[in-house]
Order: C-alpha cells, then sequence, then structure tokens
C-alpha cells in the first residue's frame, strides 16, 4: 500500500507571533511537494496566528496535547474540541517530554486519544525508549508496550485517522540518531503489532514517522525505509529553509 508522507513540525515552546508569520511566509514561498502532507504543531497561544497565517494552504496546524477532558474545571487544560474549534487538525500525545515531565500514564495517554478521536482529530501517537532501555536491549518491549497501552480497547474503525510516531527518546535533541535501518526495523515492529491490535488494512494504512533529530541531512536515508512514513521534527522545523528541505526529502519516497 502507497502511504502518502507526512512531515510534522513540534514547535514545542518557541516562537511569538511574529515569528510564526515570519515562518509561514518563508515556508509557503518555497514550498512546492505536492506530494507530502505537512503539519505544523505550535504552542497553544499561538494556534489562532498559525492557523491565519497558513490560511489557503494545505498545512495542517495540530496541537501539541489535549485533555482527556471535554470542558470542567480543569485549569490550564486544553480540550481537544476547543483544539478543533481554533482550526486544528491534529493533536501529538504522548510525547516523551509529556510522559517524562507530566508522569502521563498509558492509561491516561489512551484517555486522551479517544478524546482526540471524538472531537474528529487525527491523532499523532507517539512512543519511544530512553537509552538505558535501549543498551539493555528492551526497546521493542517498551515501544510496543506503549503502543498496546494507549490502543487498548480502541476499535480499528476508531483508529483509521491515528498515526504513530516513533521517537526514541536518547535521540530527541542530542544530535544522536537511529541508523535508518535501525529506525525501520522498529517501524516494522510497531506494523506488525499494529496488524495484530487492528484490522489488517487499518494497520497498512497507518502512517509511522520517525522523530529523533531529523535533519535535512538524514531526511531522505531515514524516508526511503519502507515502513519509515515521515517525520516528527523538532528543532530542526524551527527554521524554514531546514524545515522545507525535511519535507522535499520526503518527494522522492516511493
Amino acid at each position: 500500500m502507497s502511504r502518502r508522507p507526512l512531515i510534522a513540525a513540534n514547535w514545542k515552546l518557541h516562537k511569538t507571533r511574529a515569528e510564526v508569520r515570519s515562518f509561514a511566509g518563508a515556508f509557503l514561498a518555497g514550498e512546492n511537494v505536492s506530494t507530502t502532507d505537512v503539519l505544523v504543531a505550535p504552542s497553544a497561544p499561538l494556534l489562532d496566528v498559525a492557523v491565519a497565517a497558513f490560511a489557503g494552504s494545505s498545512i495542517v496546524i495540530a496541537g501539541q496535547d489535549a485533555s482527556p477532558h471535554p470542558s470542567g474545571a480543569f485549569t490550564g487544560e486544553v480540550s481537544a474540541i476547543q483544539l478543533v474549534d481554533a482550526g486544528c487538525g491534529a493533536v501529538i500525545l504522548g510525547h516523551s517530554e509529556r510522559r517524562a515531565y507530566h508522569h502521563e500514564s498509558d492509561a491516561l495517554i489512551r484517555a486522551k486519544l479517544g478524546a482526540a478521536l471524538d472531537a474528529g482529530l487525527m491523532p499523532i501517537l507517539c512512543v519511544g525508549e530512553t537509552l538505558d532501555e535501549r543498551e539493555s536491549g528492551r526497546t521493542e518491549l517498551v515501544v510496543l508496550g506503549e503502543l498496546d497501552g494507549a490502543l487498548d480497547g480502541l476499535s480499528s474503525e476508531r483508529l483509521s485517522r491515528l498515526v504513530v510516531a516513533y521517537e526514541p527518546v536518547w535521540a530527541i535533541g542530542t544530535g544522536r540518531n537511529a541508523t535508518p535501518d535501525d529506525a525501520q526495523a522498529v517501524h516494522a515492529a510497531i506494523r506488525a503489532r499494529l496488524g495484530m491490535l487492528l484490522d489488517a488494512s487499518v494497520a497498512e494504512s497507518v502512517r509511522i514517522l520517525y522523530g529523533g533529530s531529523v535533519k535535512p541531512d538524514n531526511a531522505a536515508a531515514l524516508l526511503e525505509r519502507p515502513d519509515i512514513d515521515g517525520a516528527l521534527v523538532g528543532g530542526a522545523s524551527l527554521d524554514a529553509d531546514s524545515f522545507l528541505r525535511i519535507v522535499r526529502a520526503s518527494g522522492s519516497r516511493g
């Protein structure tokens, strides 16, 4: 099955409103890859300016997180319904920084995933292992365990919009990177597990992104691998030219 590449920018806690407008202008002036889906995830206060700055383009705006609750007395939270109302089409869930700094459990991530699906968002579910877990030979145990925990009880029909991002924690922001062959091996294991959890056709259609220090000079080699369907890009997505070069690298896939 041919899966359309997806390149996603996770801006984390970066950029001002003026910087969002500047990025959008520069990126849209150079973007010409019609075979790739592109997504930008700014922090919550920047969602409205990002939606306006990319209006008229095919760029999808995403939230970086969503509450499992639709509304209520939950100070500081942003609901999936509010993300949709702000103009978002997707949301990142279970990022390693949320798991580490906010102690998010698989059960909480599963609840957030259900809320995102109920609201009509495309969820990008992040899974990945730490350096200690990798060096002790537990990569697949950890990664597939996080996948199982997040998807438990959710039907194939509900998960037709699912995107999975494999982000080895030891490679995020460190300059270290899994080799394309290593990344492909984990992606293939994820797809095989999806085949056990979901209908075969749904499992085959799910896009699996790689997210560990993706840069313009390594993107093409990663995206050549058959089960690597795109990238979740952190630091290299903050500069419009750098991010555009990664998007263009995806244009030769397939």
